[in-house]
């Protein structure tokens, strides 16, 4: 495996124009992001932040600042909301295991949508073992959900929902604010989740408005370092600790805070939301123009999730028929194109997306989606070469399966 890596890695020398889209996987982190963290490595609060002597001090004090930080970003009232964690999925263990722990009372039903990501899907998995039973809300051809079935899916029993408030994979916006809603109303007591990890830094969206009880956030899905996100919980909902260990400066999470993570996480923040609007346009003008490039110019496309103002403005799903998406991805990449094929955490599987298959494509049409985010960084040029190089990668493709004749 390690050898035929190399032999590939070897192909790529020579390549001139680089074009990174495959940001729902990992991201560059910015130059700022990383000045921010690099003291936090050496002279600057290096101690351990629960200890009383200089360092830990410093160290406290810095991850108390990135809390408020992050805090105020999505309207939590205070910074002892906020508990930071190694990363969205520990984010959404600790929300749905935790509170499960925590209200054994409440009832043993969870309700979640559909096509919700596999760390949803998979905690909701584990917790049958412990009697809980799971209810998936379906979704319309384009991932919205339906309220109507929501509804209907609630009842007394009914202790945690789940609902992402933005889709990962096809950028879909869910109406989060009337789900909330229709389910207090339903259940006063059922305790509200949202994934919003594929929504902060890319919609406005406030916490207090939202009246979520949970909410999870996610650093390098907006140009943070991987290894660190934070779990919003409001006020007064019970959640207990899925780990054990010393307790830091958060009593949910135990360990050691990862102080430079944290502090570049909070400086991502300020940036996404410094110049949000601007931001934001950049990342939906790029994606149309990619889209509509891909999809004025080339047959036997699909375009995959909802359009304008019920899409988050960096997704790109484009299915392109008679193509298998992880050959796309290998054949792009030879040139320079980084992009994913379907959802991180099952393409290695070889499965289709549980997403595009909600959705009612079929696993041909699944199998050959292709996912690109754009963001603020990038620029026409790169995206012209993006829209040049998919046409012969797709025809190559084609034309070897038209030869084989596989279908």
């Amino acid at each position: 495996m390690v050898e035929n890596v190399k032999e590939l890695l070897k192909l790529h020398e020579g390549i001139k124009h680089e074009v990174y889209l495959d940001n729902e996987n990992s991201t560059v982190v910015p130059q700022e992001v990383l000045d921010a963290m690099l003291p936090y490595y050496g002279k600057l609060a290096y101690g351990n932040p629960t200890l009383t002597h200089k360092p830990g001090w410093e160290a406290f004090t810095a991850i108390m600042t990135a809390s408020k930080q992050i805090a105020e970003s999505v309207g939590a009232k205070n910074l002892e909301e906020i508990t930071f964690t190694p990363g969205e999925t520990e984010a959404n263990n600790l929300a749905l295991m935790g509170a499960a722990a925590a209200n054994p009372q409440k009832g043993k039903k969870i309700v979640i949508s559909e096509i919700e990501p596999i760390n949803v899907l998979n905690v909701t998995d584990l917790l049958k073992k412990q009697g809980y039973t799971t209810t998936k809300v379906p979704v319309d051809k384009e991932g919205t959900l339906s309220l109507e079935k929501l509804k209907e899916a609630v009842d007394k029993d009914t202790a945690l929902v789940s609902i992402h408030l933005v889709n990962n994979e096809i950028g879909t916006i869910q109406p989060i604010k009337e789900a909330v809603e229709i389910v207090k109303d339903q259940n006063p007591a059922a305790i509200f989740h949202t994934d919003a990890s594929d929504a902060y830094g890319r919609i406005p969206f406030n916490v207090q408005d939202l009246k979520v009880d949970m909410a999870t956030l996610s650093s390098f899905k907006i140009l943070g370092p991987r290894g660190t996100g934070a779990l919003y919980i409001r006020e007064g909902i019970n959640v207990e600790r899925i780990l054990e260990g010393p307790i830091g400066t958060q009593k949910l999470w135990p360990g050691i805070e990862n102080t430079p993570l944290i502090m570049g996480f909070a400086k991502a923040s300020e940036l996404a939301f410094s110049n949000f609007n601007a931001n934001v346009a950049r990342m939906r003008y790029l994606r149309d123009k990619l889209v509509n490039g891909v999809l004025q110019t080339m047959t036997d496309v699909k375009f995959n999730g909802a359009t304008g103002d019920r899409r988050s403005p960096d997704n790109a799903n484009i299915s392109f028929l008679r193509c298998e998406g992880e050959a796309l991805t290998i054949e792009l990449s030879l040139k320079g194109v980084y992009v994913s094929s379907g959802s991180a955490c099952s393409r290695r599987l070889l499965q289709p997306s549980h997403v595009l298959v909600a959705l009612g494509r079929h696993f041909s049409e699944a199998h050959g989606s292709i996912l690109m985010k754009t963001t603020r960084y990038q620029t026409e040029e790169d995206i012209n070469y993006v829209l040049d190089s998919i046409p012969s990668s797709v025809e190559r493709i084609r034309g070897i399966v038209g030869s084989t004749g596989v279908d």
